[in-house]
């Protein structure tokens, strides 16, 4: 107010001073008429030549704006579009690196393919020349066999032929020898007979009686008789031997049949092995092929495991250098001391713990900053063990929110389609979600910079826009660009998502190990059947060629003893000719012993002497005969025999041996094997040759990839430099422009102070003189100067003074009226407060007073004591208390003081006149303190209290009331009192009692039991006593 009154004072004196100035400019405007005149069209003059060179500066201006605002875009197009081009060099080098590494695995791929196709190349040639040449020898034995059967056609033809005449001659043979036998038995008859009779006839002369004769008879028959016995054994020794031999050659005709029989099972069996032999061809063949499928997928799974591990260190290494020192390494360090110690309880940093979509990357690392690696741990127990390891072993520092220690106030957030809590687009377990309110409750997410501002103001809430854009709630903003290419959220999602993929990878591998194993497991075992099964083949045809050559071996020996049988069964014969010979000899000798030794024959004896010579000469020209024959006939037996026995039968037998190899189904069987296999080795090379087509085509492919790819980086390089140097020729432009646009400034700035210079121009100056030219503008300024030099001692400011003056003036009084209707408003609202200020001080007056009489008469028995308000008007500021609560004086206007203190009296006694506050002890005083405290506290309670030994000078009745009050009022409410003491009534009501105690210079905090505190209050009262 004072300041206001200093303020019209001054007023009213600048007023008298303006008005005094202007009577005296008023009495030279007369002069200065002319002048004015003149000077308005000096003026006018000027104005339009400035106001001309001000266009033209102006314009220029505009044209160099324009031009810098081309070159600026140009070169912001030009700037991005480098970028844009460095990105796509980079994408194409990545690419190349890509095709290089494509080229150098497809190459070694194919030398590996081209390696397995020559050695396909080779197992089908060498199974070709193996196919050939058991074909080769199928059609050697197909023609063998065909060249045998007509051979053996024509050996059966000559053999049956040989056969039929062999039998014929045989019969004719028989006969002649039963004939040469019958004629050979009838000469030995007669010749006996005669040999009889010519002996009986000499017996008279040799021998002299019957006795003689009949002795030496009798010793012929013992000499005979030997010899018939030895031709008996003889004859049982060949039958023993014949029936013999016919044992061995039935036993060898049984061994032939069942040698035969066998050999007829192995070629069975040999032909079922084959067939079984070529279906476990065709199970390993199915399962090779199955196998080559898995090992492509397991090559397939192997690359894409290895590209997800390279991508996944890159992004591990790339969000490392995005990491700050120090934090990666408390992270890092973090890491090795939970697998170290293993703790449990840690659930990582707040970026491993997050995800949300990629749009909201930006927004989410600029809002959270460096708390996106704060550790998130489930209580503050493990965070401080981890800290203590983290700092004995100086591991770095790391940020850690415990769970159970996150407090976040709730928080309404409104619905509005313009923003978003941030919180709702991220995702996180629900047990981590007191962290995500910690470090992103209060931002949301807003479309642009123009919503985030107004929802900051309107909300009080952080915001930020999806470029990154912050507006704090208390009116910060941060922005600008933000590089997304190194975004910590989107490497850590790579890394999740790399390792994920890795394990999916990493179980499909394993299935197909899995899977290979079980088919390398079953081609192993079809393997070492097929092993088995070729040891059972080549066995069985070896026990095949055995039998063959055991048949063979059987069947020469079966015709040996065949020929052996025919020569005993002879002999045999002759022996029983012998036989029967001998024993008619002996029945002709014991006829004749016993009869009569005559000298001369009967005449039945002479007659048949006589007949028996010419019968026995007829019989042996017969039996020559006959013996010729026989002989003529037997050679041609014989050769007969000998032809089909030694020719026909074994050439036969050879024919039939080669029909009969012919007919075997080994080769066949061994050819279909091998046409089996020549188809399977074709159709794998034909699928090497493909891969090795395909591989080639791939490094092709790869190599035209690469080289457009390096054509396209080599343009763009060129374009880059090219866009280099439009940059860096903008830039000079610029600059050019730059400095040029500062002097048409300087100029425009110039004529712009030349026209404020002119001062006030008259109405019709900016069109009287648009029309002219510049140079017809300087003629006509150059005259008017010319006729102002007459004028040159009139004062050229006096009517400009006159004018600033009187708008100073009306100026002045307009402000005078302000303020005296602002005098009048601000004394109108003192006397509001004022009379609101009495209201409240009686009011509160009022209740603290009641409050201290109840308070001072709890504390002391049978005291009372009250609260006197002084007044000026109540003449109090006479009494004792006036050096401190004395008259005031009026304030600047002129108000006085209604209240000027409160005094206190008190009666401890309740006797008596009451005491004022300098008539009191020092005890009584703390007592009286502690009621207005006390008093206060009822009437407007505070949160909580600190008394420091405020029961020091009091005496132990009012220590005890002050500590009991103490327990009241804190039983009351929520009020907290705090107090230190010394003495044991306060101790006594306390809830929770520290003591503090101090060894070798610190000191120490501890909670103590009540009776301990009072056990050291006692203690201390005693050693002070002492």
């Amino acid at each position: 107010m004072q300041d206001t009154a200093n303020k019209r004072k001054q007023i009213d004196q600048v007023v008298r001073y303006l008005e005094e100035r202007l009577r005296e400019l008023d009495e030279e405007k007369e002069e200065l008429k002319k002048y004015q005149q003149l000077d308005k069209q000096r003026r006018s003059l000027e104005y339009t030549i400035l106001d001309h060179e001000l266009n033209d500066a102006r314009n220029e201006l505009a044209s160099m704006d324009d031009n810098r605002r081309k070159i600026s875009e140009s070169m912001s197009h030009a700037d991005n579009e480098v970028v844009d081009v460095r990105e796509m060099i980079k994408s194409f080098d990545k690419e190349i690196k890509v095709s290089t590494k494509g080229i150098n695995d497809t190459k070694a791929q194919k030398e590996g393919v081209e390696k397995r196709r020559t050695e396909a190349l080779k197992v089908v040639a060498q199974i070709e020349l193996d196919l050939r040449d058991i074909k080769d020898r199928i059609e050697n034995e197909k023609r063998a066999k065909d060249e045998a059967a007509r051979d053996l056609q024509s050996v059966r033809r000559e053999s049956e032929k040989s056969k039929s005449e062999l039998a014929e001659i045989s019969k004719v043979h028989q006969a002649k020898l039963k004939e040469e036998e019958e004629i050979s038995k009838s000469i030995m008859d007669r010749e006996k007979r005669l040999s009889i009779l010519y002996q009986k006839q000499g017996r008279a002369t040799q021998f002299a009686n019957k006795a003689a004769r009949d002795s030496w008879l009798q010793k012929e028959i013992e000499d005979l008789e030997p010899v018939l016995l030895s031709n008996k054994k003889q004859e049982g020794l060949l039958q023993e031997e014949i029936q013999k031999l016919k044992d061995e050659i039935s036993n060898l005709t049984n061994y032939i049949e069942s040698r035969k029989s066998e050999s007829s099972k192995l070629e069975a069996t040999l032909a079922r092995r084959h067939n079984d032999y070529n279906d476990l061809r065709k199970q390993r063949d199915v399962l090779q092929e199955e196998r080559k499928s898995f090992w492509k997928e397991e090559s397939e799974v192997t690359a894409e495991i290895d590209r997800l591990q390279e991508d996944l260190v890159k992004a591990q290494k790339s969000l490392d250098h995005a990491t700050p020192g120090d934090i990666r390494r408390g992270l890092n360090s973090v890491s090795r001391i939970i697998k170290d110690h293993g703790i449990s309880g840690v659930f990582g940093p707040v970026l491993e713990l997050v995800d949300c979509e990629e749009k909201f990357f930006t927004a989410v690392e600029v809002t959270a900053a460096n708390s996106l690696f704060h550790v998130v741990v489930e209580n503050d127990d493990i965070s401080t063990r981890i800290i203590q390891i983290l700092t004995r072993e100086k591991g770095g520092r790391v940020t850690f929110i415990p769970l159970n220690r996150v407090k976040v106030p709730d928080l309404s957030c409104p619905q509005s389609p313009d923003f978003v809590p941030l919180l709702k687009k991220l995702k996180y377990r629900a047990d981590h979600r007191r962290a995500f309110e910690q470090v992103f409750g209060r931002t949301v997410i807003c479309r642009d910079l123009e919503t985030a501002t107004k929802v900051a103001r309107s909300n009080g809430l952080d915001c930020i826009t999806l470029d990154g854009d912050q507006v704090a709630r208390k009116g910060g903003m941060t922005g600008g660009f933000y590089d997304s290419r190194r975004s910590k959220l989107k490497f850590v999602k790579i890394i999740r998502d790399n390792k994920t993929a890795i394990d999916k990878k990493m179980a499909h591998l394993e299935n197909v190990g899995k899977k290979l194993k079980d088919i390398d497991d079953k081609i192993t075992e079809l393997v070492t059947k097929q092993q088995q099964m070729d040891a059972e083949c080549d066995h069985a045809k070896s026990e095949l060629e055995h039998f063959k050559v055991d048949i063979a071996s059987a069947m020469k020996q079966r015709g040996s003893l065949e020929k052996a049988l025919v020569k005993k069964e002879k002999s045999l014969d002759n022996i029983r000719n012998q036989i029967e010979q001998i024993q008619s000899s002996i029945a002709m000798k014991n006829d004749e012993m016993g009869t009569e030794l005559i000298d001369q024959l009967t005449p039945e004896e002479r007659d048949l002497l006589s007949r028996l010579n010419p019968e026995i000469t007829e019989l042996k020209e017969r039996f020559q005969l006959c013996k010729n024959s026989r002989i003529e006939i037997e050679t041609r037996k014989e050769e007969l025999e000998t032809n089909l026995s030694t020719n026909l039968i074994r050439r036969q037998k050879e024919l039939e041996a080669i029909i009969s190899a012919a007919d075997s189904r080994t080769l066949p069987l061994e050819a279909e094997s091998k046409e089996q296999e020549l188809k399977s080795s074709k159709r794998n090379l034909d699928e090497l040759t493909s891969l090795f087509k395909a591989n080639v085509d791939a490094i092709n492919n790869f190599t035209r990839k690469m080289d457009d790819l390096k054509r396209k980086r080599d343009d763009l390089k060129t374009r880059e430099a090219i866009l280099e140097q439009t940059v860096e020729d903008g830039a000079k432009d610029l600059e050019q422009l730059m400095n040029s646009r500062n002097t048409y400034l300087a100029k425009q700035e110039e004529c712009m102070k030349k026209i404020r210079d002119l001062g006030s121009l008259p109405a019709d100056a900016f069109e009287a003189y648009k029309r002219k030219n510049k140079k017809q503008l300087q003629k006509m300024l150059y005259d008017c100067n010319e006729q102002l030099k007459q004028f040159s001692h009139v004062n050229q400011k006096a009517l400009d003074q006159y004018v600033n003056f009187t708008e100073q003036r009306e100026q002045l009084q307009r402000r005078r009226a302000e303020l005296d209707s602002g005098d009048q408003k601000i004394m109108e609202l003192i006397s509001v407060l004022d009379q609101r200020k009495d209201e409240s001080i009686e009011r509160t007056f009022k209740g603290v007073a009641r409050h201290f009489r109840e308070v001072f008469s709890e504390l002391v028995q049978g005291g009372h004591g009250y609260l006197v308000m002084m007044k000026k008007k109540d003449g109090d500021a006479g009494d004792d208390d006036n050096d401190e609560d004395g008259p005031r004086d009026p304030d600047p206007e002129g108000r006085i003081e209604k209240y000027i203190g409160v005094k206190v009296k008190v009666s401890f006694t309740g006797k008596g006149e009451t005491q004022s506050m300098k008539q009191l002890s020092g005890g009584q005083k703390t007592v009286v303190a502690l009621t207005l405290i006390f008093a206060i506290q009822r009437c407007d309670p505070a949160p909580f209290y600190l008394f420091d030994e405020i029961d020091a000078a009091l005496d132990p009745q009012y220590r005890t009331a002050v500590g009991n009050m103490i327990r009241r009022l804190a039983d009351m409410g929520d009020t907290q009192f705090i107090a230190t003491t010394f003495r044991p009534e306060i101790a006594k009501v306390a809830d929770k009692i520290y003591g503090v105690t101090h060894k070798n210079r610190v000191s120490y905090i501890n909670v103590v039991s009540k009776e301990q505190a009072l056990d050291f209050i006692e203690h201390d009262q005693t050693h002070n006593a002492s």
